[in-house]
């Protein structure tokens, strides 16, 4: 199609130019306006392509940065330190027979059963404890659920 609209518009252009003026022999003219309109073209292409590459480049690279920053970002490193405040804070703010059940739970690594007998209650009444902690920290937590939750899908895919 360009070659076709090079060539009408060099026609046009000679045809335009022969009611001015006497032009002879017409072959080596419209070989010169079709060399110069195809030579304006190729260049304009070639910019065009440039620019597309440079674009493309520039798109590239900032995708090769995109990646590598969420390829290097280390959820347990940005946010341990925010969430261990928090799981401090709402610890502290357990009541204390609370507190003590889950962290023998959770950190120290003791059964429930274990619980129950050095502290001489139910093992029913260690499941309630740990539940309310638990319950308690879900919602201390609940904007970092969702995020890693979605950090953990996306990790794996």
């Amino acid at each position: 199609m360009a070659a076709e609209d090079i060539v009408t518009d060099s026609l046009i252009q000679v045809w335009e130019e022969m009611k001015k003026r006497v032009v002879d022999p017409v072959a080596p003219f419209l070989f010169t306006i079709l060399k110069n309109r195809s030579i304006d073209y190729l260049r304009r292409e070639k910019l065009k392509q440039k620019t597309h590459d440079n674009v493309r480049e520039i798109l590239a690279r900032e995708m090769d940065i995109r990646l590598l920053s969420l390829e290097v970002s280390d959820p347990k490193i940005i946010f341990s330190d925010e969430i261990n405040e928090i799981l401090e804070k709402t610890l502290v703010s357990l009541p204390e027979k609370t507190r003590k059940i889950f962290i023998m739970s959770r950190l120290s690594g003791k059964t429930y059963k274990e619980i129950a007998e050095e502290l001489n209650i139910s093992i029913k009444g260690v499941e309630y404890h740990i539940t309310n902690a638990l319950k308690t920290l879900r919602l201390s937590l609940k904007d970092y659920l969702a995020l890693f939750l979605w950090l953990l899908v996306n990790h794996n895919h």
